[in-house]
């Protein structure tokens, strides 16, 4: 049974895929500041953990065969995640990513639009520069999902489209339900297509 270590398992998103994971039937350490608010679900051990203590991180996700990071980043230090992960050993490394770095034309951003929100300029911009500093690493084998732009509560309709770099968007705009997009990044996990590469999924 592939073992899986899920930082941030009690959060929104994290929830969601820690629901998706245990339905699979993956083993899961369910890490979290609180592990009193991981939702139960079969093969789910919850697990207390902070995200910037990376040596005690590293030594709990040491054995596992993947680490999901479902954390906000503006609550969270891009590169002590990033060197715990490599200090444990853990051979596949996915990363809830954000929106704000897709790509709305050739080397242009979203987040570098004039009318971006300023709410999430702070989150989208450390989004960013975490996924540039992926890009920059030569040993870890990474995946970075980026959800659409409007990224709600929902519908596991298991209907949607995936990108690269991208936005997505159709002719109601861009969006992904945190079910689809937990079904998304499980599938990469089952079947890895997005090696040292970020993707986007999207209505």
């Amino acid at each position: 049974m592939t073992r899986i270590a899920l930082i941030g398992a009690s959060g929104q998103v994290g929830s969601r895929i820690l629901k998706e994971l245990s339905d699979r039937g993956f083993s899961v350490t369910a890490i979290a500041r609180h592990p009193e608010n991981i939702p139960q679900f079969p093969h789910v051990t919850p697990l207390k953990g902070d995200v910037q203590d990376a040596v005690q991180l590293a030594e709990q996700l040491k054995g596992h065969d993947v680490v999901v990071s479902s954390v906000k980043f503006g609550d969270s230090d891009a590169r002590a995640l990033i060197e715990a992960v490599r200090a444990s050993g853990v051979p596949r490394y996915l990363v809830v990513g954000g929106a704000g770095s897709l790509e709305i034309a050739p080397g242009k951003r979203l987040i570098g639009l004039p009318d971006f929100p300023e709410a999430y300029r702070s989150e989208a911009t450390r989004g960013a520069e975490f996924l540039d500093l992926l890009l920059a690493d030569n040993e870890l084998d990474w995946t970075f999902l980026s959800p659409s732009a409007e990224f709600v509560p929902g519908e596991r309709t298991g209907v949607f489209r995936l990108g690269t770099n991208a936005l997505l968007s159709n002719e109601t705009g861009s969006r992904i339900s945190f079910e689809d997009y937990a079904l998304a990044l499980v599938n990469e996990i089952e079947q890895p297509a997005h090696s040292r590469q970020r993707f986007t999924v999207g209505y």
